[in-house]
């Protein structure tokens, strides 16, 4: 692309977004740019955005009750350990519009729940919701090993902590989606968080991911959460990584070798 060209793209687009920015209402879902705009099924509206809210708070609350009182030991499957991967999951998509709204407005849209995050997301976590009450009906003893649950909840919590702040401290420099040109104002973030983790994001949902399955003690789930995201984010990061390098050179080189992602094996 000749930068004649990329020039009247990028004056495009920031003539869309002082548009924009004349008329927008804080109600409103719509992202400035054309590569954000939602590709879900859901309906980017708020209503959309308020039911979604509701349910996820509900769903957090329930977790949280569950998690506070094992269910009050009145059912079998009712214990601490769901509550607490209700809650997690809940808060989890939740934390990602909220993060979204309130320091990257421009990208935010119903998709920022990340509810719509592919079919092999929601067959995970089938699975590990149906490997841990299988287990639990038929072998619960299996599930009373308490120092595994602390453990899952101390990396859970940790990992949620590292997505938000990496979020947050990227601003308008993050984004769920993978960017293939340089976007007006989108400069390279090194302070921060980012002074440890290269990918602090990537990081924190990975260790997220393998801590829910430590609280529910699921062992198969576990190993398969852990192939299936360190294959995940080997190919993106190295897919984003290129980009990166497109548009920083010599800065992302230099910040590349000095900074590791803390995530085994993918230097």
């Amino acid at each position: 692309m000749s930068t004649a060209t990329s020039n009247e793209i990028d004056g495009f687009e920031e003539r869309l977004r002082q548009r924009a920015a004349a008329k927008a209402n804080p109600l409103d879902t719509v992202p400035v740019q054309a590569d954000h705009q939602p590709r879900g099924v859901i309906p980017n509206t708020p209503l959309s955005v308020s039911l979604i809210s509701f349910l996820l708070g509900s769903l957090f609350a329930f977790g949280l009750l569950l998690f506070a009182t094992d269910g009050f030991g009145r059912y079998w499957w009712s214990t601490r350990q769901l509550g607490f991967f209700l809650a997690a999951w809940s808060a989890f998509h939740w934390g990602e519009f909220a993060v979204t709204a309130g320091w990257n407005r421009e990208k935010c849209s119903v998709d920022s729940f990340l509810l719509e995050n592919g079919a092999l997301y929601h067959v995970a976590h089938s699975v590990a919701l149906s490997e841990y009450l299988i287990t639990l009906y038929f072998k619960p003893e299996w599930k009373h090993h308490h120092y595994v649950s602390t453990a899952g909840i101390v990396l859970t919590v940790v990992g949620q902590a590292l997505r938000s702040i990496a979020m947050i401290h990227a601003g308008t420099n993050f984004s769920h989606v993978l960017a293939f040109r340089k976007a007006q104002g989108h400069v390279l973030v090194t302070d921060g968080i980012y002074q440890w983790f290269r990918h602090p994001s990537y990081a924190g949902f990975f260790y997220w991911a393998l801590g829910t399955q430590l609280v529910l003690q699921n062992p198969v789930s576990f190993v398969f959460f852990a192939a299936v995201l360190w294959r995940f984010f080997y190919r993106r990061i190295r897919a984003e990584e290129a980009y990166l390098i497109r548009f920083f050179g010599d800065d992302y080189r230099s910040y590349k070798r000095s900074v590791g992602t803390k995530i085994p094996f993918i230097f």
